[in-house]
């Protein structure tokens, strides 16, 4: 679909003239003819373009930056007195809580219905706020690049600068979904929030938990964060804090063995122990605190699970414990003395740092890769059963120095960067920029329990694309070490493919069915006459208001009945661009969109020439229409194999934007590397293989038994030739047992995916071949000699010929 089509489809209505004029600027792009166009000469050629076009182009870009950026800014600010108003109700309402029962003065549910239609009416201002500056900011995009192809003057540093000036697209929604969550939560609850340790993330120390990870494409975040706040709130850490992005960044190092890589390949093939060792700290560099983390990989058939072990220390300390010139004891002797915490955590903690101290001075671990990202997550406060962190800005940052480039020195981390992303300071080699966000579901289920409905909703629909055990550890390694690391992760063929799929359903961020801007603290006197059932029912039409019973349950606070329709905002393909592509970084690849456009714009020329031309043409464009169509008949109809359909939703392929078509590719690893493709091996599955071996060993025993009982009791020609036969089948079938199970043994401990490891077609056909031959031959001979002569006949003890008789 032409991205201008693509804008018109996707407008919101309240939008519609703040929308960047895109079919103007393309018209803008377009000089006058030399001469008027003919039937003979349809194409003229244009008059270059001069710096006259060019000034008027300029003026009007500037002018639509100018008004995309005022009402970016005029509706955000909007937003922010709304959420204010709605925080000054909130408050009154809560505070009216303390009212006794029975009390005029005491909220009932129709006040806290109608804030949490007010909060939601919000909710979905931001969500049209945000598509409505990605999809402006993908139109400047666009049009500066077709500008600079099709005229051959370079707008796009210069421009960059304007963008720069009025950075519309760099608004940060992060500050609007916290306090949103707070206020929503507050409402949803009727004023009775769940409380606990919001400190969740820094106080817990060993826990386990059933991990699902998924991507989220750049254009889906802000919706997805609005979706989850509806049932789980943010968790923020110091609720008495004003929030700052600081406070939701996280750096982590990772250490392996640059000779090795035995971390690395230990995680990526998921073996039975497979550690992950790290050092991590929350907010900017000036935090103190460093968690020293161990993360073991259990697999299933141990009975036991994966786990993460950690404890804290002082950033002052960390080098002289890494390098052995602290002890254990030392660390935590400070620790001690304050007597903060148990003796027995203290002696958990320190058996774990001898443990980490150990293999990190024995393996020779060093510093590898630094990830950072900002983290939101969605949790209630000390109920860690639902947990949900949407991590962004993800980057992969190298911390070695195997290139001969001492980035940290002598320290343990280097100290050129802090958490100022997008690390502008850094070389293209040093940083990858990850494209998506991580989203994690971390479940903490009964057995048979499923899942809440609204996570089974959010992780099915189109706004997410399931990457099992994908690894911010695994992906930076590979992606900065291309010249070590030959084992790529199976989701490195994923990265050339756009994730955005159609909304195939009705799933997402609505607007309540009766938007009201009407308060809980307006006047209500002229609805008075109206009776509590027709005021119920409006209310609950609004959305996200839940049932009364669902109120009370953690895990089901409703999922909307009434979804919108598909938006139509999934973007053409020249959109996988990253979002800061003109804001100083480094040029990110577009795709042409000149050609996407050639036959409407080749009809609309014929059409101003008119005449024959213009019938001509169209009688071309719809005669190539009708074959097309006409061929597709004629396949549909033509006896032959049909290919089985794929199903409207899934992952078995890929999926073409703006078509809900699919396609399958198959991906071939670069030369001299790798893809490994996760496979699951338990001890029964040595077992297995040992079985089948000794199954083949027996049939052979059997076909050599037979072999070795003709030729001791055969004295022919015939049964010395079936021996013979039986003989090299048995002979074949040992030596092909024994060598088919050495390969799979081999196979199956270094986890290759090879179909033959657990299926074998060709080795039993060729077995039943090969004793087909062999009685085929016995009884052929046998039909061809079958008569004996009288004494040898009598030496057998057998009856002459002769005497046979029917």
């Amino acid at each position: 679909m032409r991205f201008g089509e693509q804008l018109r489809s996707s407008m919101i209505k309240d939008f519609y003239w703040h929308y960047i004029a895109y079919e103007d600027l393309k018209d803008a792009l377009k000089t006058q003819f030399v001469t008027e166009p003919t039937p003979d000469n349809p194409k003229p050629d244009r008059k270059p373009w001069t710096e006259e076009d060019e000034k008027r182009f300029v003026a009007l870009l500037e002018s639509e930056l100018d008004k995309v950026f005022t009402f970016q800014k005029i509706k955000s600010e909007e937003i922010i007195r709304r959420i204010q108003t709605s925080e000054r109700e909130v408050n009154e309402v809560v505070s009216r809580l303390d009212a006794g029962p029975g009390r005029p003065n005491r909220p009932t549910d129709e006040d806290f219905l109608l804030l949490e239609a007010d909060l939601s009416d919000i909710i979905a201002d931001v969500h049209d706020l945000a598509k409505f500056t990605q999809l402006n900011y993908t139109g400047f995009q666009k049009i500066i690049k077709k500008h600079d192809k099709q005229t051959g003057w370079f707008l796009k540093p210069v421009f960059a600068a304007r963008l720069n000036a009025k950075p519309f697209f760099k608004d940060n929604y992060d500050a609007f979904v916290v306090k949103l969550s707070r206020l929503y939560d507050l409402v949803r609850t009727k004023g009775n929030p769940v409380k606990g340790d919001s400190a969740a993330g820094g106080g817990q120390q060993n826990f386990i938990r059933q991990t699902t990870k998924y991507w989220v494409h750049r254009d889906n975040i802000t919706e997805v964060k609005l979706l989850i706040l509806k049932h789980l709130p943010v968790l923020v850490f110091n609720p008495s804090k004003e929030f700052e992005e600081k406070d939701s960044a996280i750096s982590s190092i990772y250490f392996d063995n640059p000779e090795t890589w035995e971390l690395y390949t230990g995680r990526l093939k998921k073996t039975e122990g497979a550690e992950a060792i790290r050092l991590r700290w929350y907010g900017g560099m000036e935090n103190d605190q460093i968690f020293v983390e161990r993360k073991t990989h259990r697999e299933d058939w141990t009975g036991e699970k994966s786990v993460k072990a950690r404890f804290p220390m002082k950033e002052k300390h960390v080098n002289a414990f890494l390098s052995g010139r602290m002890t254990v004891e030392q660390v935590f002797e400070k620790m001690r003395k304050e007597g903060k915490k148990s003796e027995q955590q203290i002696a958990d903690w320190e058996q774990l740092a001898r443990e980490i101290q150990y293999r990190v001075i024995s393996r020779k671990f060093r510093p590898v890769v630094r990830t950072f990202y900002h983290r939101t997550a969605f949790q209630l406060p000390g109920d860690a059963r639902v947990r949900i962190s949407l991590d962004t800005e993800l980057c992969m940052i190298r911390e070695d120095s195997l290139d001969g480039k001492r980035r940290a020195g002598d320290n343990w981390r280097r100290m050129d960067i802090g958490i100022d992303f997008p690390f502008s300071q850094l070389p293209p080699e040093d940083i990858v920029r990850f494209p998506y966000a991580v989203l994690e579901v971390k479940l903490q289920t009964q057995a048979g329990q499923e899942p809440p409905k609204w996570i089974r909703d959010l992780t099915a629909s189109h706004l997410v694309e399931a990457v099992p055990k994908f690894s911010k550890f695994i992906h930076g390694c590979a992606t900065l070490f291309p010249d070590r690391i030959h084992l790529l992760p199976f989701w490195f063929p994923q990265m050339d493919v756009d994730i955005r799929k159609p909304a195939t359903r009705r799933y997402g961020i609505e607007r309540p069915t009766h938007s009201t801007s009407i308060s809980t603290s307006d006047d209500m006197d002229d609805e008075e006459s109206e009776d509590e059932e027709g005021q119920e029912h409006r209310a609950a039409d609004r959305e996200g208001q839940p049932s009364r019973q669902d109120r009370d349950e953690v895990d089901g606070h409703r999922h909307d009945g009434s979804l919108p329709e598909a938006t139509g905002n999934e973007l053409d393909i020249e959109e996988r661009i990253a979002a800061n592509f003109l804001a100083g970084e480094e040029d990110y690849p577009l795709y042409d969109s000149d050609d996407e456009s050639e036959t409407s714009d080749t009809l609309e020329e014929a059409r101003r020439v008119g005449g024959a031309y213009y019938y001509k043409k169209l009688l071309s464009h719809y005669t190539r229409r009708t074959g097309h169509a006409a061929w597709e008949a004629l396949k549909a109809i033509l006896p032959g194999p049909r290919a089985t359909p794929m199903p409207d939703e899934g992952t078995n392929g890929i999926t073409i934007m703006g078509t809900g078509k699919r396609s399958v590719k198959r991906f071939i690893a670069p030369k001299g590397k790798r893809i490994h493709v996760p496979v699951r091996v338990e001890p029964k599955v040595y077992f297995a293989a040992e079985r089948t071996f000794l199954s083949w060993l027996e049939f052979s025993i059997i076909l050599g038994s037979i072999a070795g009982t003709l030729l001791n009791f055969g004295s022919d020609y015939v049964t010395f030739a079936s021996a013979w036969v039986f003989t090299v089948i048995a002979v074949m079938s040992l030596l092909y047992s024994a060598i088919l199970y050495i390969w799979r043994v081999d196979k199956i401990r270094k986890r290759r995916d090879v179909k033959r490891v657990y299926h074998e077609k060709w080795g039993p056909t060729i077995l039943c071949l090969g004793l087909l031959t062999a009685v085929l031959v016995n009884f052929i001979l046998r039909i061809q000699h079958g008569g004996f002569e009288a004494d040898d006949s009598d030496k057998l003890g057998r009856v002459p010929k002769h005497r046979w008789e029917v």
